[in-house]
């Protein structure tokens, strides 16, 4: 087991992955584990859709592709203004061909859902990064709308997909981006 410090350093965003799957088995346990990430009144709405199917999760990619391209059409200022030549190139996978992608979701009408989903993620990344699993939680690939897909992969109506996170055997760990130092806007002392 790496030690939390070393552990913190590992866990990256990595985009690029062996040709190897991931056992369903093992993303259970993983799963397992990041359930002690803590959540508001130990609520845990979390609920989680395995998918290994590189076929479905390339559909699940073009789904959330068309549905961002459209909301940029309708907003010139949308976030995702700066990926647009990515979306709008058929080949691109937002899921970067990933053997895995864990999708956490949780109910739309809870308060609180996509904050304990975040925590959740984290824990997740941290554990999946501790068995040499590389994960990139890709924002990009939540925008699935169409009925009939979110009934495939099993999303429950009154719930939301907070967190598409992929999974896999990395090829390298890539580098630590700069990080900003941390803004303190007041210490108040007794």
């Amino acid at each position: 087991m790496t030690d939390f410090s070393r552990l913190l350093e590992l866990r990256r965003s990595v985009r690029d992955y062996q040709d190897k799957p991931v056992p369903t088995d093992l993303v259970r346990e993983l799963i397992g584990q990041a359930t002690l990430a803590p959540s508001s009144g130990n609520g845990q709405p979390w609920k989680f859709i395995i998918i290994g199917d590189r076929g479905l999760i390339k559909r699940l990619s073009d789904e959330s592709k068309k549905n961002i391209v459209s909301d940029m059409d309708k907003n010139p200022d949308h976030p995702s203004r700066r990926y647009e030549a990515a979306l709008t190139n058929k080949d691109f996978n937002v899921f970067f061909n990933a053997p895995c992608l864990m999708i956490i979701a949780g109910p739309s009408t809870l308060y609180s859902t996509r904050v304990d989903c975040a925590l959740f993620a984290a824990y997740f990344m941290l554990a999946a990064a501790d068995r040499g699993l590389g994960s990139c939680w890709v924002n990009l690939g939540s925008h699935i709308r169409d009925e009939g897909l979110k009934r495939e992969i099993g999303l429950p109506d009154d719930h939301m997909i907070v967190a598409p996170i992929i999974v896999g055997w990395p090829k390298t760990i890539p580098s630590a981006p700069e990080r900003r130092q941390p803004q303190i806007l007041k210490i108040i002392e007794g």
